[in-house]
């Protein structure tokens, strides 16, 4: 049996391909490299480049590979491009996953694994947010990744499959091992844009907004190791194929840091400046959301390994000196 990824030479998918690989699993990659980047892949998983909506493809490659789970990361996720084209995101986000479902559904694929966003919740209003919060996404992109787990929970009840949604907060850091990390062009993601800041890959970055009702008027988020967000996957797999049920649940360490606790983390750990300015608040962007992932340390037995900012950072760092090492050997 063997494991489908989809999205797997992105971000987090490249690093789901390497926690399978790590542990034995056969793992097929589809992803048509819009946005990912083949030499992300482990060269011990099979990378076929399509798209999830092509049905024939992904029923070709679950008949050819007896696949027994789909681990889906195929998704736009940029929040700000979402408001701007939101028929877009219900088109690659929603309806592509509603077809990669029916695809698993018809071919008896019994465990689906399904990357969610704690952007469900929007604007929380309490904290740390547990699975029960009010559900009140505020963008196209929280909506679409909501419809999805929808979906999921109305195609277990009518036909069995077997589901986890894991909502995930910010995710950050990369492989130990250097072997993936983010390199997504123009990210969003805050310890991205900074290591790449300390680097000039950037003339300089921007906190948005000083005047949150926080300690130090900045942003608070839950900051977690890209490696310990995938190993909270891979115990949501044995879960599901252990027969414990399905699982939505978050993903996070519990703790946040501000915006200018990770700058000041980043400069600190890397030794070098950061040219930053201050602009206002962007439309959406709750003061503080930190997760409560008790019930998945619970139904799972999940116990992060890299709850440390500045080892994120580092791996982070670490993993962008290298990207400018390829770029200047390529």
């Amino acid at each position: 049996m063997s494991v489908l990824v989809t999205g797997g030479a992105g971000y987090i998918g490249s690093h789901m391909v390497l926690g399978l690989i790590d542990r034995g699993e056969e793992v097929i990659v589809l992803d048509n490299l819009s946005t990912g980047h083949a030499f992300c892949v482990s060269p011990h998983a099979h990378l076929v480049e399509g798209d999830i909506g092509d049905t024939a493809l992904v029923e070709r490659l679950i008949g050819e590979h007896k696949i027994d789970a789909i681990a889906h990361f195929a998704a736009s996720l940029l929040v700000g491009e979402s408001v701007r084209e939101p028929l877009l995101y219900y088109a690659n986000n929603t309806a592509r996953t509603r077809d990669l479902i029916e695809v698993a559904v018809r071919a008896g694929v019994p465990h689906f694994i399904f990357s969610s966003t704690a952007a469900v919740y929007g604007m929380a209003g309490q904290e740390p947010v547990r699975e029960d919060a009010r559900l009140n996404p505020m963008s196209p992109y929280g909506r679409s990744k909501l419809m999805s787990e929808i979906m999921l929970e109305d195609a277990s009840s009518a036909h069995g499959l077997g589901y986890a949604a894991l909502r995930y907060f910010n995710v950050a850091g990369a492989d130990p091992q250097g072997r993936s990390g983010e390199s997504t062009f123009n990210s969003t993601h805050l310890v991205k844009i900074a290591v790449e800041t300390v680097l000039n890959k950037r003339p300089g970055m921007q906190i948005f907004g000083t005047d949150y009702p926080t300690p130090d008027g900045t942003a608070i988020r839950d900051y977690i190791h890209v490696s310990d967000l995938i190993d909270a996957h891979i115990a949501a797999l044995d879960h599901l194929r252990a027969g414990k049920g399905n699982l939505t649940a978050n993903v996070g360490y519990g703790r946040g840091f501000s915006v200018r606790e990770v700058l000041d983390v980043v400069q600190s750990t890397t030794g070098l400046p950061l040219n930053v300015t201050e602009g206002p608040r962007r439309a959406g962007d709750p003061p503080s959301i930190v997760a409560d992932s008790d019930h998945l340390r619970q139904m799972t037995g999940w116990t992060p390994r890299y709850d440390d900012l500045p080892l994120i950072a580092t791996h982070a760092f670490e993993w962008e000196k290298h990207l400018s090492r390829r770029n200047h050997q390529g």
